[in-house]
């Protein structure tokens, strides 16, 4: 007997009417109309059956501490740096702690169950290292976490930086991390990479860098990162986060550093919500958008994802742990309107950010983990629309969380219906 089958499903590549078998917390068949005996059967009434959303960039040592000590009212990212290094002499752990852990409370009803998070080495105390070290364990059963060593005040910039990052290393932290463009010098920016890469190829570690998140074009450390990874062949095994210098970079140069990119496997992570937030604050009209260059990254072969970054702390004062926010304003961004466009979009907070993270049994196919979000909605560019209803939440076959559908209620005349699905066509519209 099975441990769970759900039938009538539609799943994100397109297929409908589809029925997913799991046994021991893995998924043992997809095949249309599976009729079998099972502990529990759900009916997905043709919603749509996604793998979990992944963020591989995020920053939880911070989250929901907005207005701590005070609110950034520049809305900068300097400002926003500057406001952490208040906070950080306030900071304790069980606070830390706390509201990591409500987080991800709000990440598993949204469906979100796994999370890269960069955790600041600056401060010698190692106190952020520790408490999200801390959350990763009580997090375990439920969220895949991973922590990158994050020196935020520049690795070689601030005393003691490199044996900071070592440090945290050491204490478990799984990925080593960087901010070149924060350094002093553009020399040293690109000496940090090349230290930091080296340290991760001696190390046998993965690495996931802030790179150039600033709107200076001349600012081309991903260039290096690049170039680091071969040098070093840590092919696949390394990450760039940000990368906003490359929209106001001049098209010659990108036309060489695209396949430099892909050449080298280093993937992207662009964070939508962040970057449009951020960026351009010194221009006045006409104002540039800020984020990377996702569709032409994309169509060079890059592996291109999106992260949330931030949600209610001294960069960003909103945000809900809702990827498919991300992935939103992430097409409007981009001006990734086509249907084509849009299901990239569905990917880069699924499978392209699984990829980043080197997720392992991720997917709905048969071997796979039974993990997956049912949504509210028939396809992929419907669940984006509407940032879709999370229905349920199963983790390893283990259900997690639960939602009643969205419905209003309508009094508006005999000849209307009396509750609608805001947004939800009762039939799909032909043609």
């Amino acid at each position: 007997m099975l441990d769970l089958l759900v039938t009538n499903a539609s799943l994100p590549d397109g297929r409908t009417g589809m029925s997913v078998a799991v046994q021991d917390g893995r998924i043992a068949e997809v095949t249309p109309g599976l009729v079998a005996p099972a502990r529990e059967t759900v009916d997905a009434g043709g919603y749509l059956l996604s793998p979990p959303f992944c963020d591989p960039h995020f920053h939880m040592d911070a989250t929901l501490s907005y207005g701590l000590p005070r609110v950034n009212e520049s809305g900068t990212l300097l400002e926003g740096i500057a406001l952490w290094g208040e906070l950080k002499p306030l900071l304790n752990a069980e606070d830390m702690i706390e509201r990591a852990l409500t987080y991800c409370d709000w990440a598993v009803a949204r469906g979100l169950l796994a999370i890269r998070s960069h955790v600041d080495t600056s401060d010698p105390s190692m106190l952020p290292v520790e408490a999200m070290l801390e959350v990763k364990k009580r997090v375990a059963s439920y969220i895949d976490l991973q922590l990158v060593a994050f020196p935020q005040d520049g690795v070689l910039r601030t005393q003691g930086g490199v044996d900071n990052l070592k440090r945290a290393l050491d204490l478990g932290v799984d990925i080593v991390g960087g901010i070149p463009h924060f350094e002093r010098t553009m020399g040293e920016g690109a000496a940090s990479v090349k230290l930091l890469c080296e340290l991760a190829a001696e190390r046998g570690k993965l690495v996931d860098m802030h790179c150039d998140e600033t709107d200076d074009p001349l600012s081309r450390h991903i260039e290096t990162l690049a170039f680091e990874t071969q040098r070093l062949g840590l092919q696949g095994r390394v990450n760039g986060s940000h990368c906003t210098s490359m929209h106001s970079m001049d098209n010659y140069y990108v036309s060489k550093l695209l396949p430099l990119i892909a050449e080298s496997g280093v993937s992207v992570v662009a964070n939508p919500l962040i970057n449009i937030t951020l960026q351009g604050r010194h221009d006045t009209y006409p104002k540039r958008r800020g984020m990377t260059r996702v569709p032409e990254l994309m169509a060079a072969g890059v592996n291109v994802a999106f992260g949330h970054d931030c949600v209610m702390d001294p960069w960003y004062g909103m945000g809900s742990a809702d990827m498919l926010e991300v992935a939103h304003m992430g097409l409007h961004v981009a001006q990734m309107t086509s249907q084509k466009g849009i299901r990239a979009c569905f990917d880069a907070v699924t499978v392209n950010a699984a990829k980043v993270m080197h997720l392992e049994g991720y997917g709905i196919e048969p071997g796979c983990d039974a993990s997956f979000v049912l949504l509210q909605a028939r396809d992929v560019v419907e669940a984006i629309r509407l940032r879709a209803n999370r229905l349920r939440v199963w983790r390893k076959g283990r259900q997690l969380a639960e939602s009643p559908k969205a419905m209003a209620k309508l009094a508006l005349g005999n000849d209307r219906p009396q509750e609608v699905s805001p947004g939800l066509f009762a039939e799909k519209p032909s043609g």
